[in-house]
């Protein structure tokens, strides 16, 4: 940092003050430099973990963050466009490392949602869903850009029905699994950063085990990491949690646990045991880590609540019922055959219907089927979750998502979690959104705030920010983030967001040596 900032000594001598904020400049330089932007008097958290540094100033230029450091001790060029941050907190823009945007893009390049949350990193191909090819989807986004960076794993799922047509509901065969081995290798050359899967969805769920391990042997290969949304999120937990370690052992490969949770009540109390099975996974040597949302419900389509997949069986919809708490915690959510149900619960449709709620359930998903929300976590949990240093914060959410996490996620951590309830330190949770999932992505300039890094970064106001979306109002935007520049250039700012496209899309083979 010391020859950044002896650079900036030779600009033009001017003391520049903006909204009554005195700052020093520096000497004369006779060759033109960049145009400076500098957020002064802000408390700097530099996202590693460390303690934040007050009355800071962060010079950004082009793209980049050319110094950050003490006031005293960091001047700033003559004429630069100087932002008061007294009061606030600067830290690096966050990397959202399970996100469900892509879709959106099409209706929103702005991603209000996300900006307005602080996030300027969004990695897509979630849960075996993924674009495919996945060099044209890189390409298209760079020709028609939107305002956050992304970047992307390739789809178990995907593959399946690229490979197998609609003929998925069965092992695959070998020359099968040969040739989605070629897509594997084909998405990684074109910058996929890893195979995702969701084996607890009705594409994924007939996949034996041994072909994953496979596909992940043929990310790994290309120093991918597997995500995975384990088989099981509820009374079978811990044997999908195994699952993904065998996974990850037999490949050879890092694994990451999407939206890690005990997703019912036979699970309920038990995330210490979660947690000492990764341990162990760790103690010998498996690098896996995990991602947790903030929230008390999960977001799906409905079919997920029955795993035997015979949803017109009643007993099986009545112990899944069970299993997940009662029907008065499943919310529909979206339901394009009958939206009068929307945002209402299958407990009240039901009694409304004057039918029992197994017979709701089978009406339902012989009309299509809906998206659902379910209220069947427990805040207990996801505090040790949170506590632990291998679990980073994602949303599982994104552009026009029907859940609160697709708006607030990232500002309720902040305020609830950080501020009301103590669960964590600002510094703590800030590299929990930043450092981490960008380190496990191998994102060598991105998720700190450091000279030479991508100038990704929120200024945000640590004593007012917080979510205030809700499961009816979904969409509600956060408060207290004021200002979010991506790769350089204000993306946001008091409120609304700025329309500048400054994201790229981010390949993986660009980090590789």
């Amino acid at each position: 940092m010391f020859n950044r900032v002896g650079c900036l000594r030779r600009c033009l001598p001017l003391l520049l003050t903006v909204s009554c904020v005195s700052v020093a400049t520096t000497s004369p330089s006779k060759q033109s430099s960049p145009a400076f932007t500098a957020i002064v008097g802000a408390t700097l958290i530099d996202g590693s973990g460390s303690d934040g540094v007050p009355d800071s100033v962060v010079l950004i230029a082009e793209n980049e963050i050319k110094a950050a450091g003490p006031g005293a001790h960091t001047p700033v060029p003559a004429g630069a466009t100087v932002i008061d941050g007294r009061g606030l907190t600067v830290v690096p823009g966050f990397v959202d490392i399970h996100n469900h945007s892509g879709g959106g893009f099409e209706n929103d390049r702005t991603a209000l949602t996300q900006i307005s949350q602080g996030i300027t990193t969004v990695v897509l191909g979630q849960d075996g869903g993924s674009e495919l090819p996945i060099g044209q989807y890189l390409s298209d986004l760079e020709s028609k850009p939107v305002a956050v960076n992304v970047l992307t794993f390739v789809g178990h799922a995907t593959l399946r029905e690229a490979v197998m047509g609609d003929d998925t509901n069965r092992e695959a065969t070998a020359r099968e699994v040969s040739r989605m081995v070629e897509l594997v290798e084909q998405s990684m050359r074109e910058g996929a950063f890893g195979l995702s899967t969701g084996l607890e969805y009705e594409t994924g769920k007939p996949a034996s085990t041994e072909e994953v391990i496979q596909l992940a042997r043929a990310a790994a290969a290309h120093r991918g990491i597997y995500m995975s949304h384990i088989r099981d999120e509820a009374n079978r937990t811990f044997e999908a949690l195994d699952e993904a370690v065998r996974i990850g052992e037999q490949a050879k490969i890092p694994v990451q646990i999407s939206h890690i949770k005990m997703g019912s009540v036979s699970v309920w109390g038990r995330a210490e045991q979660a947690v000492r099975l990764i341990q162990e996974a760790r103690a010998r040597g498996l690098d896996i880590t995990a991602d947790c949302y903030p929230y008390d419900a999960w977001h799906a389509t409905i079919r997920v609540l029955v795993p035997s997949g015979r949803h017109d069986n009643p007993e099986d919809v009545a112990d899944a019922l069970r299993e997940i708490g009662g029907p008065g915690l499943i919310t529909v959510v979206a339901c394009e055959a009958h939206r009068d149900y929307e945002f209402r619960t299958l407990e009240d449709i039901a009694r409304e219907q004057q039918i029992s709620a197994v017979e709701l359930y089978m009406q339902i998903v012989r009309d299509g089927g809906a998206r659902v929300v379910g209220r069947s976590m427990k805040e207990e949990d996801i505090r040790i979750f949170y506590r632990q240093p291998w679990v980073m914060v994602a949303s599982d959410g994104g552009i026009g998502v029907r859940h609160p996490r697709g708006a607030g996620t990232f500002p309720r951590v902040l305020g609830r979690y950080v501020r009301e309830e103590r669960w964590l330190s600002l510094p703590q949770a800030i590299r929990m959104m930043t450092s981490m999932p960008a380190d496990r992505l191998g994102l060598r300039d991105r998720g700190l705030l450091r000279p030479g890094f991508k100038a990704d970064l929120v200024l945000f106001d640590p004593q007012t920010v917080i979510d205030r979306a809700t499961f009816k109002e979904p969409h509600l935007l956060s408060e207290g983030v004021k200002q979010v520049w991506v790769n350089g250039r204000l993306a946001w700012r008091d409120g609304a967001v700025t329309g500048t496209l400054a994201g790229v899309a981010v390949r993986h083979s660009s980090y590789q040596p």
